[in-house]
């Protein structure tokens, strides 16, 4: 049977597909196609999750343990705690603040957009609409006098301002005494800083000792992103890191079937709620023992968290706690400055080996031309002279296919009923004009990891999220608005098979054609700068290769 690199391409446009559809899985969660991981073991906890309040949200009407359940709807349930709203801005974050557990209940970006609404800014935590995210912390234990201060309790705020002052900082202040014992939270703002410093002090008020354990959670609804879509999607859910058991992601349908399998115990990491280009952390301060746990709080409301022993307070004493909580854009310049794994939630997919010094080189690309368009432009080209001798020599090879493919025409018609015979003529006509079959795949089988790795750089970096080239590319993380580079890319893929030995088998010569329309297609849902790196990669292939086949059809006419 005759050898044709056609058959090759449409292995290697079905490999594409199935590796595009596994790291798809991946990014969400699922088992990879290629891993032998067995089933999630369900996470033993010492430290039991329902230990931490499982009270409604701040600013709510419902009764502590029953999430969502209005107090008036039950008899004789306790009026709901006054609600205030202290609201600190700095000039990147607008933050409102409940003084009903302390909470941060809304947390606005004031430097991205929106995803649908440009004229709003992106929101992470939130408790409006069919939508919950929150950062949650408290006291876990009792006393004689009672329950301890959690993220139920109301706490009065200290006076003070609510803008920064001339150091770039302003500070919350706020106390709670319950159950013998007084917290007070304090929550510091800098300027330029989505990084929150969060200080719980404990006073024991009462005459015998008390044990106290700090909790922190993050709680997050289980719906999908709005701008999620089969070839856009992104993962959302808890993570969270480990010096012995590194960066772990799970999902809140292992949290609901209870097969959550992370790590329980440490005393260093992190945990977080991730998402498509931002991510919400809690780091406690390092070398401090703590518990690590994720639960179902109620229907379609999940969470991760931490549970930290304060050890043992005596009367009149005082015990603190740093935290830190980290809410905003996954940079990576700034996320490795903070702790470390925290860089890990921009998650490269399979190929960060690839994709990691990809970003590097586009990074120091884009300090120097300003624009992400260009940035990309211009990494093509660097890819494009890294690869020539190995894409120079797959053209040469298909230059020399399509010069000899008369004489290969020939054999199939002399040989047409004896594929052994034409086979084996086949072979050595290669041998006689020194041509490798499988050259011309060369070209695009050495770029395929390159367009995959791009493909999770795009889908992971927030710092190309709303990023314009030209015109009316104005978001190179989104699909082109227009489909005007997916019809250029057709067209290039269309005057490249041109170029190329035309296929002796009629059928073979049909599916070519059709391949630039397949691929366009696709295209049409892929990221602008993804197809941007492929329609520039075709015309500067497809300028080397008329080069070389000019050159071989001028040789072989002489």
């Amino acid at each position: 049977m005759e050898f044709n690199k056609r058959t090759v391409l449409w292995i290697v446009f079905a490999i594409s597909l199935i590796v595009l559809w596994n790291n798809w899985m991946v990014a969400n969660g699922k088992q990879s196609l290629f891993s032998n991981q067995p089933p999630a073991k369900v996470a033993q906890q010492q430290t039991k999750p329902s230990d931490v309040p499982a009270a409604a949200q701040p600013g709510s009407t419902a009764v502590p343990g029953t999430p969502g359940a209005s107090a008036a709807a039950v008899p004789g349930a306790p009026a709901a705690p006054v609600s205030q709203t202290i609201t600190v801005t700095t000039d990147v974050v607008k933050v409102d603040i409940d003084s009903v557990g302390g909470v941060i209940k809304r947390l606005e970006l004031l430097k991205y957009d929106d995803h649908f609404d440009k004229t709003k800014n992106q929101v992470l935590f939130n408790v409006g609409g069919p939508n919950v995210y929150l950062g949650q912390t408290g006291l876990i234990g009792t006393s004689a006098a009672g329950v301890l201060p959690n993220h139920t309790t109301p706490f009065t705020v200290r006076p003070g301002s609510r803008t920064l002052d001339s150091n770039g900082v302003v500070q919350v202040v706020m106390d709670a005494e319950q159950g013998g014992v007084r917290l007070t939270k304090t929550l510091t703002f800098r300027k330029g800083d989505y990084l929150i410093g969060v200080r719980h002090e404990v006073t024991n008020l009462s005459g015998a000792p008390v044990n106290p354990s700090l909790y922190l959670q993050l709680q997050h609804d289980g719906n999908k992103p709005a701008n999620d879509s089969w070839f856009m999607s992104s993962y959302t859910g808890p993570t969270l890191y480990t010096d012995a058991d590194k960066y772990q992601k799970l999902t809140f349908e292992e949290i609901e079937k209870g097969k959550a399998d992370h790590s329980t115990k440490a005393d260093n990491g992190w945990i977080a709620i991730s998402q498509h280009f931002f991510v919400s952390a809690f780091i406690p301060a390092d070398k401090a023992p703590r518990d690590i746990f994720t639960k179902k709080i109620a229907n379609n409301l999940y969470a991760i968290g931490t549970v930290q022993s304060l050890g043992t307070v005596a009367p009149g004493a005082t015990v603190s706690s740093d935290t830190r909580l980290y809410s905003g854009p996954q940079e990576e310049k700034i996320l490795e400055t903070i702790t470390p794994g925290l860089e890990l939630v921009k998650d490269y997919g399979m190929l960060t080996v690839i994709a990691k010094p990809i970003f590097w080189v586009m990074d120091h690309l884009h300090a120097m031309l300003g624009n992400w368009g260009w940035t990309i432009v211009v990494l093509t080209i660097l890819i494009k002279l890294l690869f020539f001798p190995l894409s120079a020599a797959g053209y040469r090879s298909m230059a020399k296919m399509r010069v000899v493919t008369p004489k290969m025409q020939a054999i199939r018609e002399r040989f047409k009923n004896d594929p052994a015979k034409m086979q084996q003529a086949t072979m050595e006509l290669y041998k006689t004009e020194k041509i490798n079959p499988l050259g011309g795949c060369l070209p695009i089988l050495v770029q395929m990891p390159v367009f995959f790795a791009l493909y999770w750089v795009l889908q992971a970096s927030v710092e190309m999220r709303g990023a314009p080239w030209i015109g009316w590319i104005q978001d190179l993380t989104q699909p082109d608005p227009y489909y005007i580079l997916p019809v250029i890319y057709a067209v290039s893929m269309y005057i490249t098979t041109k170029l190329n030995p035309q296929p002796t088998d009629p059928v073979q010569a049909k599916m070519m054609l059709f391949m630039p329309i397949a691929f366009s297609v696709v295209f049409f849902f892929f990221p602008s700068g993804l197809v941007l790196y492929w329609v520039v990669n075709n015309i500067l292939s497809i300028a080397q290769q008329w080069v070389i086949t000019r050159k071989f059809e001028t040789g072989a006419a002489k």
